[in-house]
């Protein structure tokens, strides 16, 4: 068996399979370009060459990337405990989210998320989506109708973080709004590969953005460590394991603002990237609005949103199309076995979601926006469990997936029975994929009040 040398400074570079030879790809890290590069584009050109086990770059920049829902299924599964989550994300963003759900592994991961589950049961999601209904409908009411640039993602992003700021803290931001905002774009694009230096520049920027939050969220935690309310914050404060064990307090202010920047990042790109399709495919916005309508006058409560199929289906497709995070990292902290090789411990391994949703063998005509896909007569999810993955798998399945779909469906339902919306006919969305897709454009469109 063919053996993947490791990336140490001791170890010969990788030999034992084809080098795919990408120059602008290092380049574009580098100048911290990736933005612009396409992920999807590359990873197939890769595949296509080379087959489903291929190095990507030179030197620390070294990378295995594994390929189709088999290695995606091997890789977050990881039943025999090979790869650190932690690893990888630490060094893409560990200065801004040190100590994030996603950036543990091992029994701490499990301790962690453990405690968290407790503000993510169904119960209590039931409030949340309670609480939103009435804040959903004030924040889309004075959305400008009649003008053809209309910013959906910058509207979506103001929507999000207020919604975020009553679900997961509890308070109105009013004129702080801003401010936070800006904090945690910051934070994000700190998070892109380039160079860091101290004092000024991205990273910089992220740092302080951190430093912001943190001081915002550390004023309210001692009144948030004795109150009963039903924010996620104070419910992190009273969450307690079977041993009666509490989080710290850095530890909750650490989830805190990982999971407020992933909820209202990645919740922003699904809406984006659906209301887009929508504008495309005006029969699916008016399939989709007929149901809102038939569904009645009364705002739906949790359990109602799984009766809105075409919705949900929707959604789905949407997140086949666009997956928030293209690719997940993870570093091997053992040698193992895959396609025929000896990979070392200390490798980074990469799987791509945005390439395994758009694989032919499992999705016909991928390039097809298709609701239809997951509907049940045809359930093309269902060929193989780790071929839609949005939300990653195994032990780090995002933890607050169904908050996420029950917000990005409560949003939608009261936005098609507010508004129509569209866009040109030869308007194509221009995607930027890292860290988290979203539009370049801020995807301008046209609202359509509805009488």
């Amino acid at each position: 068996m063919p053996v993947i040398q490791g990336t140490s400074r001791a170890a010969k570079p990788f030999e034992a399979i084809p080098r795919a030879p990408i120059p602008r790809t290092l380049g574009r890290f580098l100048r911290g370009e990736v933005s612009r590069y396409d992920m999807r584009a590359m990873n197939e050109d890769h595949f296509r060459e080379y087959g489903p086990t291929v190095v990507q770059g030179r030197g620390r920049f070294t990378s295995v990337n594994l390929f189709g829902p088999d290695a995606n299924r091997f890789v977050l599964l990881d039943r025999d405990q090979t790869f650190s989550a932690r690893k990888p994300w630490m060094a893409i963003m560990g200065t801004i989210f040190p100590n994030g759900l996603l950036l543990r592994d091992g029994e701490e991961h499990k301790h962690h998320r453990k405690i968290m589950h407790e503000a993510f049961k169904r119960p209590v999601l039931r409030e949340y989506i309670d609480q939103m209904n009435p804040a959903i409908a004030e924040g889309i009411a004075d959305w400008p109708t009649g003008v053809p640039s209309f910013r959906a993602y910058d509207a979506f992003k103001s929507l999000t973080l207020d919604l975020a700021a009553a679900i997961f803290v509890g308070v109105d931001l009013g004129p702080s709004a801003a401010s936070m905002n800006g904090a945690f774009e910051a934070m994000v694009a700190a998070s892109m590969p380039g160079l860091r230096f101290p004092g000024f520049g991205r990273h910089h920027r992220g740092v302080e953005g951190r430093r912001f939050l943190l001081g915002f969220l550390g004023n309210m935690l001692a009144k948030k460590r004795g109150d009963a309310g039903g924010d996620i914050f104070s419910r992190l404060c009273r969450a307690r394991d079977e041993e009666g064990r509490a989080f710290s307090d850095a530890d909750v202010l650490d989830h805190m603002n990982f999971l407020m920047m992933a909820a209202h990042d990645t919740t922003t790109s699904t809406l984006t990237s659906l209301m887009y399709e929508l504008a495309r495919n005006p029969d699916w916005q008016d399939r989709i609005r007929a149901e809102s309508v038939a569904f009645g006058a009364e705002p739906p409560v949790f359990d109602d949103l799984d009766s809105l199929p075409s919705l949900t289906f929707a959604m789905r497709e949407t997140l086949r199309r666009y997956p928030p995070l293209p690719v997940i990292p993870r570093t091997s902290i053992r040698e193992f076995e895959w396609d025929g090789y000896r990979i070392p411990e200390g490798v980074m391994v990469v799987i791509s979601p945005i390439h395994t949703h758009h694989m032919e063998t499992w999705w016909p005509d991928p390039d097809r926006w298709d609701p239809e896909r997951f509907s049940p007569e045809r359930a093309e999810h269902g060929r193989h469990s780790h071929c839609w993955i949005p939300f990653g798998g195994g032990p780090h399945m995002c933890i607050g997936l169904r908050f996420g779909e029950a917000q990005v469906r409560l949003v939608m339902h009261h936005l098609v029975r507010r508004y129509r919306w569209r866009v040109p006919d030869d308007y194509r969305m221009p995607v930027q994929q890292a860290p988290i897709s979203k539009p370049r454009d801020g995807l301008p469109l046209e609202l359509q009040a509805l009488s």
